[in-house]
């Protein structure tokens, strides 16, 4: 079955506008466990303009679901991986100033940084996952890293699904393919939406997890987080 890891950056990006501490990140993790999410994403960014380094320690320490830690591996992130040693640890190359994540790993250029930095967090406990496009020469590549998973990234199919469902995912299917082969599993992320989700599981059945934050948040704003995070889990199941 795949599991549903919701990312809450957006719950700390209200907290912050307003400062304080409404709504309560570590709170708003716990209801989502208890609402069955099976794990709990934070992407800490360096300026920290949504999740706080301080909220991913909270976090840690609370919750009772997989915690999985996204980012850059830039110094800041390595020292909060080694203090904190979550579940899962998300490599994603994004750049200091990026609005949200848009591109995954070249994992062909960066293949020693990466295997290095596998071995690093795997020696923790940590299960490494590594954010990728769909090229299989890259996901080939990915696999030679030693890395336990790779994440594909979903935005392109997210924009081509209302115009051709199945033209949108047929690159995805096939990668995830290739890299059932090569022993990896299969995580994905990025605008899956309540809309997109069931037929991207569907095609993907193996899928080990999938990530999903804006949407997800956006919906509980009408539904509720309670019902919003069962009718995702229903999509996924169906």
């Amino acid at each position: 079955m795949t599991k549903l890891s919701v990312n809450i950056n957006k719950i700390a990006t209200l907290r912050n506008a307003r400062g304080g501490n409404v709504p309560d990140v570590l709170q708003v993790a716990k209801d989502c466990e208890r609402f069955g999410a099976d794990g709990i994403t934070v992407h800490p960014r360096p300026d920290e303009r949504h999740i706080r380094y301080s909220d991913v320690f909270d976090l840690q320490a609370n919750i009772k679901t997989e915690l999985n830690i996204e980012g850059n591996p830039v110094k800041k992130f390595i020292n909060l991986i080694e203090k904190t040693t979550p579940t899962q640890v998300t490599l994603v190359p994004d750049a200091i100033d990026a609005l949200t994540s848009n591109a995954g790993w070249n994992c062909i250029d960066n293949q020693s940084y990466l295997k290095d930095l596998v071995q690093r967090f795997q020696e923790l406990g940590c299960r490494v996952s590594i954010f990728v496009g769909t090229e299989l020469d890259n996901i080939e590549a990915a696999a030679k890293t030693g890395t336990d998973r790779i994440e594909l990234y979903t935005e392109p199919y997210a924009a081509m699904y209302r115009q051709n469902p199945q033209k949108a995912v047929a690159s995805f299917v096939s990668a995830a393919g290739l890299a059932k082969k090569l022993g990896l599993k299969v995580n994905a992320g990025h605008d899956l939406s309540f809309e997109n989700l069931e037929f991207f599981v569907t095609s993907i059945p193996f899928l080990a997890e999938v990530s999903i934050g804006h949407a997800l948040i956006a919906d509980a704003l009408y539904l509720g987080l309670e019902k919003t995070i069962t009718d995702y889990k229903l999509k996924i199941e169906n």
